[in-house]
Protein backbone atom coordinates (compact mmCIF):
# COMPACT_ATOMS: atom_id res chain seq x y z
CA UNK A 1 0.00 0.00 0.00
CA UNK A 2 1.35 3.43 -0.95
CA UNK A 3 0.71 6.49 1.14
CA UNK A 4 0.27 9.70 -0.82
CA UNK A 5 2.33 12.73 0.14
CA UNK A 6 -0.38 15.15 -0.94
CA UNK A 7 -0.83 17.89 1.63
CA UNK A 8 -3.58 20.44 1.71
CA UNK A 9 -2.39 23.45 3.67
CA UNK A 10 -5.67 24.67 5.00
CA UNK A 11 -7.55 23.80 8.12
CA UNK A 12 -11.08 22.72 7.30
CA UNK A 13 -13.77 24.25 9.42
CA UNK A 14 -15.93 22.18 11.70
CA UNK A 15 -19.26 21.26 10.06
CA UNK A 16 -21.05 23.00 12.94
CA UNK A 17 -19.67 26.33 11.68
CA UNK A 18 -21.02 25.54 8.23
CA UNK A 19 -24.45 24.62 9.60
CA UNK A 20 -24.56 27.81 11.66
CA UNK A 21 -23.55 30.13 8.81
CA UNK A 22 -25.06 28.47 5.76
CA UNK A 23 -28.20 26.92 7.20
CA UNK A 24 -29.38 28.63 10.38
CA UNK A 25 -28.28 32.19 9.67
CA UNK A 26 -29.43 31.88 6.06
CA UNK A 27 -32.89 30.85 7.31
CA UNK A 28 -32.93 33.49 10.05
CA UNK A 29 -33.11 30.83 12.77
CA UNK A 30 -31.64 30.96 16.24
CA UNK A 31 -30.32 27.91 18.06
CA UNK A 32 -33.49 27.38 20.07
CA UNK A 33 -35.72 27.42 16.98
CA UNK A 34 -33.38 25.16 15.03
CA UNK A 35 -33.15 22.67 17.90
CA UNK A 36 -36.95 22.47 18.00
CA UNK A 37 -37.09 21.88 14.23
CA UNK A 38 -34.42 19.17 14.46
CA UNK A 39 -36.01 17.53 17.48
CA UNK A 40 -32.91 17.83 19.68
CA UNK A 41 -32.03 19.65 22.87
CA UNK A 42 -30.78 23.20 22.50
CA UNK A 43 -27.55 22.30 24.35
CA UNK A 44 -26.90 19.43 21.95
CA UNK A 45 -27.18 21.67 18.91
CA UNK A 46 -25.20 24.46 20.57
CA UNK A 47 -22.32 22.07 21.28
CA UNK A 48 -22.26 21.07 17.61
CA UNK A 49 -22.45 24.61 16.29
CA UNK A 50 -19.61 25.69 18.58
CA UNK A 51 -17.40 22.81 17.46
CA UNK A 52 -17.39 21.12 20.86
CA UNK A 53 -18.69 17.78 19.56
CA UNK A 54 -18.44 15.91 16.27
CA UNK A 55 -21.35 15.76 13.88
CA UNK A 56 -23.03 12.37 14.25
CA UNK A 57 -24.63 10.52 11.34
CA UNK A 58 -28.00 10.92 13.09
CA UNK A 59 -27.63 14.70 13.40
CA UNK A 60 -26.48 14.89 9.77
CA UNK A 61 -29.63 13.04 8.73
CA UNK A 62 -31.78 15.38 10.82
CA UNK A 63 -30.19 18.41 9.12
CA UNK A 64 -30.71 16.81 5.70
CA UNK A 65 -34.38 16.10 6.39
CA UNK A 66 -35.09 19.53 7.85
CA UNK A 67 -33.00 21.78 5.62
CA UNK A 68 -32.21 19.76 2.47
CA UNK A 69 -28.44 19.79 3.06
CA UNK A 70 -26.76 16.56 1.99
CA UNK A 71 -26.00 14.25 4.89
CA UNK A 72 -23.09 12.82 2.89
CA UNK A 73 -21.59 16.28 2.38
CA UNK A 74 -21.84 17.07 6.08
CA UNK A 75 -20.24 13.76 7.06
CA UNK A 76 -17.41 14.27 4.55
CA UNK A 77 -16.83 17.69 6.11
CA UNK A 78 -16.61 16.04 9.55
CA UNK A 79 -14.20 13.39 8.27
CA UNK A 80 -11.98 16.04 6.63
CA UNK A 81 -11.98 18.07 9.83
CA UNK A 82 -11.13 15.00 11.94
CA UNK A 83 -8.38 13.95 9.54
CA UNK A 84 -6.83 17.41 9.62
CA UNK A 85 -6.90 17.48 13.42
CA UNK A 86 -5.23 14.07 13.63
CA UNK A 87 -2.57 14.95 11.05
CA UNK A 88 -1.67 17.96 13.18
CA UNK A 89 -1.01 15.54 16.07
CA UNK A 90 0.80 12.87 14.04
CA UNK A 91 4.10 13.39 15.87
CA UNK A 92 2.42 12.40 19.14
CA UNK A 93 1.69 8.89 17.89
CA UNK A 94 4.69 6.58 18.00
CA UNK A 95 4.18 3.73 15.55
CA UNK A 96 6.92 2.24 13.40
CA UNK A 97 6.23 1.19 9.82
CA UNK A 98 5.80 -2.58 9.53
CA UNK A 99 8.48 -4.22 7.44
CA UNK A 100 7.89 -7.90 6.62
CA UNK A 101 10.91 -10.14 7.21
Amino acid sequence: MTVSNVRVRMTPSHPGAFIRAEVLEDQGLNVTEAARILGVRRATLSDLLNGNVALSPEMALRVEKAFDVSMDLLLRMQAWHDSSQMRARADEIAVERYRPA
